[in-house]
Parts: structure tokens; sequence; C-alpha cells
């Protein structure tokens, strides 16, 4: 397929690392520019933690999902932390498709 590729931003809690990793790969396969994060800060990435980071690393992902077309969910077992429900607000407030890996009950 050569032409207009769909941009996805992932988001979902960084503990779940392989499985942004796999979906990064099966997005990809299937066509899509996908961005993802830049650190796991739960699974071991510790300069997260450190002054200010986090913080910058919120804000950053937000510019990754203005510069997507739809974000991808990592829900594994369901599971929607806080800042991944704040990512889904964004996302559905600036007028993105929001796709998940597991089906979902309401939020």
């Amino acid at each position: 397929m050569v032409g207009k590729y769909n941009v996805i931003t992932l988001c979902g809690s960084t503990k779940f690392k392989e499985d942004f990793i796999k979906q990064q790969k099966r997005l990809t396969l299937e066509g899509n520019i996908v961005i993802s994060v830049g650190l796991f800060g739960h699974a071991g990435d510790n300069e997260v933690w450190t002054e200010g980071t986090k913080e910058m690393l919120d804000d950053m992902h937000k510019r990754k999902i203005d510069m997507a077309d739809e974000i991808f969910v990592i829900n594994k077992n369901g599971y929607i932390g806080n800042s991944t429900k704040s990512e889904i607000e964004y996302a559905l407030k600036t007028g993105k498709k929001v796709n998940y890996m597991e089906n979902i009950k309401q939020l």
C-alpha cells in the first residue's frame, strides 16, 4: 500500500510495555503511522520520575494526540488509569477517533 497513511497515537499505562510493542507492530503492518510513548515509567524507565519529567511527558503525549488521526488505547484486562482517561477525554474533545485493544465498559 502506498498513499495516505492513517496516524495513530498509542495511549495506555506504560506497565503494558509488551502490549505497546505488539500493537505498534500490528498497526504498522496494517499500513498506519504509529506514534508511541517515549519512555515506559511503569516498566523500568526511572527517568520518568525525576522532577518535572512526568508532567513534560504527559503534555508531550497530548501533542502526539494532536498529530494523530485517532488514538488506540492499550487497556489490558480493562485497565484504564487516570492519565489514560485524561488522554481519551482530550482525544474526544479534539475530535479524534478512539479505538481500544479490548472491549470496554463505559468510562
